[in-house]
């Protein structure tokens, strides 16, 4: 499982509060109760006697991977669905592998993307930068009216 942020103090067995989780896990508040009620987190959040959620190490670190999952683009109905296949215990792991594999497709696709955009924006430096240093930025391409 991937590691929640790291803390110079470990879980207390009676776990942490929501707002230490969320600094831990570095998401909100908000965040966290969201995900409990969207149905991503795979296990009962323990509460005290009044009521107040208690995260424990296994909380976080499957918020950390939800976390993580949501940052590639993976959709909330498609990690409720993993949550949900990882809920129902062994026996479904070549379904939980199908659609790690399909999410990791579509990664590869968005960051070949992603560089794609990024050697046009390098291109676009080199050309700024190499008219600044000629001192011919100024007949750079201008959209505005001419003479």
């Amino acid at each position: 499982m991937l590691e929640v942020k790291p803390s110079s103090e470990e879980i207390p067995e009676a776990g942490v509060s929501i707002a230490e989780a969320a600094e831990r896990t570095g998401v909100s508040v908000h965040t966290l109760r969201y995900y409990e009620r969207a149905g991503l987190v795979v296990t009962t959040v323990d509460r005290t006697s009044g009521g107040r959620r208690r995260y424990r190490d296994l909380d976080l670190k499957w918020i950390g991977i939800c976390t993580r999952l949501r940052a590639t683009g993976m959709p909330i109905r498609t990690i409720r669905e993993y949550a949900d296949l990882v809920l129902a215990g062994a026996g479904n792991e070549k379904e939980r592998l199908a659609l790690l594999e399909s999410h990791r497709a579509e990664v590869l696709t968005k960051l070949a993307e992603l560089q794609e955009n990024l050697q046009l924006i390098d291109h676009k430096i080199d050309v700024y930068r190499g008219r600044l240093e000629a001192g011919t930025a100024d007949t750079l391409w201008f959209p505005g009216p001419t003479g």
